[in-house]
């Protein structure tokens, strides 16, 4: 774990909050290299599926020329939620480093589950707040700048 990587997830998120879209970013690194980063984009390309998770394996997939991800660490600013903790399964991550923790307390639970292993996969490691003033600030000022708007 390199805390740098957080920091340009941290980097990706603002560019999500300075284009409207609820700021998570999301960085994969494979042998010590960033291979891919994405933000947030559901608003802007109108599609529930835009999340920066999901877009940056796209990213990554396309660099390595392979859906598999094997080797690839994942830094996102926020918990996942079960569709992309699912993604990152199935694309073969080694470990999920997350910035801060899904307010949804039953979101853990959910995603525990499916990063477990299970017949056809190995599994996924995730750990929880490692950033959690800097998200948190970053997460408070977008919904409250909503809210005043």
């Amino acid at each position: 774990m390199d805390l740098k990587y957080m920091d340009l997830a941290i980097e990706e998120a603002k560019l999500a909050f300075d284009e409207g879209e609820v700021p998570v970013g999301c960085v994969i690194v494979y042998d010590n290299k960033v291979i891919a980063s994405a933000h947030n984009k559901k608003e802007q390309m109108k599609s529930v599926t835009k999340h920066a998770e999901i877009l940056a394996v796209e990213k990554a997939s396309s660099i390595l020329e392979n859906w598999r991800l094997d080797g690839c660490d994942v830094y996102v600013t926020l918990e996942p939620c079960p569709m992309c903790a699912s993604a990152l399964k199935q694309a073969r991550v080694n470990h999920i480093y997350c910035g801060l923790s899904n307010s949804d307390s039953n979101n853990f639970g959910i995603i525990s589950s499916i990063l477990k292993k299970d017949k056809n996969n190995s599994e996924v490691f995730i750990t929880n707040d490692l950033a959690v003033e800097k998200v948190d600030l970053l997460m408070k000022s977008f919904f409250e700048n909503r809210r005043n708007s």
